[in-house]
């Protein structure tokens, strides 16, 4: 089975080095491994953005890109 160089080391270097995966291990304990109880809780959705409120600022005009309303900075006679 092939194995890169980097992971060759890296076997090797924690072969000597065994204290590296106890630091490893701690480091994963103190970011991933938690119980639901030591997570932070959720936020409360009180201040959360309520759906609507811009929708009339955009007016259909038929959903394709050839029916666009004409714009308002065009010269008569110009489309």
């Amino acid at each position: 089975m092939y194995e890169s160089e980097l992971t060759q080391f890296l076997k090797q270097y924690l072969a000597e080095h065994p204290e590296e995966l106890e630091s490893q291990r701690k480091g994963r304990a103190a970011w991933w491994d938690k119980s639901p109880a030591e997570r932070a809780p959720s936020p409360s959705m009180r201040h959360a953005p309520r759906a609507g409120g811009a929708e009339h600022t955009f007016r259909p005009s038929g959903g394709f890109e050839w029916s666009f309303d004409v714009d308002d900075n065009t010269k008569k006679g110009e489309c």
